[in-house]
């Protein structure tokens, strides 16, 4: 059993990793601006910002792994990745291993290129959160040799606006958007979250971003 703290762990990403993460016995924190409208049986929450280190760090200690499932919205949408890399070195400090939910627009649209949030078709209103992540993965990617993190960067459509179901069966790839046959990239919250703990019980990706996909 691992001792895990989620960070956005009542959104969308965090909310389905903090389920799956208990459901399979682990010790869970949960740290969100407010409180769930569904508590999860097991799961312990605590409110605060992500911006108050004081509190972030009352949750940190002790975690072997820290989650990091935020989105550069609200009180983060123009400190998102200075933000979570200080949260990072926290959790480091803590000898915690970091685990992050990627911005699906950084994959590379295709092995040459380019970044999927810089093709034609990419919705513009969205591009700036995109950059924000990759601006966390270029700052990830920096960090001392020592900091064991990984990001799981989710298929193209993702998210409560298609929820999906539980089919226990996925495939993973690297830094490249993986597509179906009918050229869709789609993965399911329950999905995602089972690839992402999967990863915390049996670490593949030390220091590396890997993405999840049908």
């Amino acid at each position: 059993m691992s001792r895990i703290t989620v960070l956005g762990g009542t959104g969308y990403a965090g909310g389905n990793i903090a389920r799956e993460a208990r459901s399979r016995g682990h010790d869970v924190t949960s740290f969100s601006r407010r409180a769930p409208d569904a508590p999860v049986d097991g799961i312990t929450y605590r409110t605060g910002s992500v911006l108050d280190l004081g509190a972030v760090e009352g949750v940190v200690v002790g975690a072997d792994v820290v989650v990091v499932a935020l989105a550069p919205h609200q009180e983060l949408e123009t400190s998102f990745a200075q933000a979570v890399l200080d949260i990072v070195d926290l959790a480091g400090k803590q000898d915690a291993r970091v685990g992050v939910v990627g911005g699906s627009g950084t994959l590379l649209d295709s092995p040459d290129g380019p970044r999927v949030y810089e093709t034609p078709d990419f919705p513009t209103q969205y591009a700036p959160g995109s950059r924000a992540h990759e601006q966390l993965l270029e700052g990830l990617r920096a960090t001392e040799a020592s900091l064991d993190w990984f990001e799981l960067t989710p298929a193209l459509e993702f998210g409560g606006y298609a929820p999906g179901e539980a089919t226990g069966t996925f495939r993973l790839g690297d830094d490249v958007v993986v597509r179906n046959d009918q050229g869709r990239s789609q993965i399911s919250g329950a999905d995602y979250a089972q690839a992402f703990v999967d990863e915390i019980e049996n670490p593949a990706h030390s220091r590396a971003r890997f993405t999840v996909s049908y």
